[in-house]
């Protein structure tokens, strides 16, 4: 398995597990992608230094997220199979940041994944 990740955008960080990169197809202002180095689909097969890594990764990215664009909160999401969204074969997890007014109600976050199950 290649990594499609591995084109022209640049790496905003990067340690031994993987990197950062912004999201082509962003669904708000500075959303980003962590990536790992190994080319592997499923993230429930991440080993303790690879999650010790992305949360590191993570972490970083919030950082230059809150600098560059102060948002108003995040979202931190992970698609595992393709019934759970997952389009590209390959680990990755979405950080995306949020603001005030982007939607509506965003009461209930990522149970939003499922519509009719996000208000409660």
């Amino acid at each position: 398995m290649t990594n499609p990740f591995l084109d022209n955008r640049k790496r905003l960080f990067e340690n031994k597990v993987g990197f950062v990169i912004e999201d082509k197809f962003a669904v708000s202002k500075g959303h980003l992608l962590i990536v790992p180095h190994r080319a592997y689909s499923n993230y429930f097969e991440s080993s303790r230094k690879e999650l010790d890594g992305f949360n590191e990764l993570i972490l970083l990215g919030k950082n230059h997220l809150q600098e560059k664009y102060s948002p108003d909160g995040f979202n931190v999401g992970i698609n595992c199979g393709e019934h759970a969204g997952q389009t590209i074969n390959h680990t990755h997890i979405h950080l995306i940041p949020r603001y005030k007014g982007d939607v509506d109600d965003p009461r209930g976050g990522v149970r939003g994944v499922i519509p009719s199950k996000q208000k409660y």
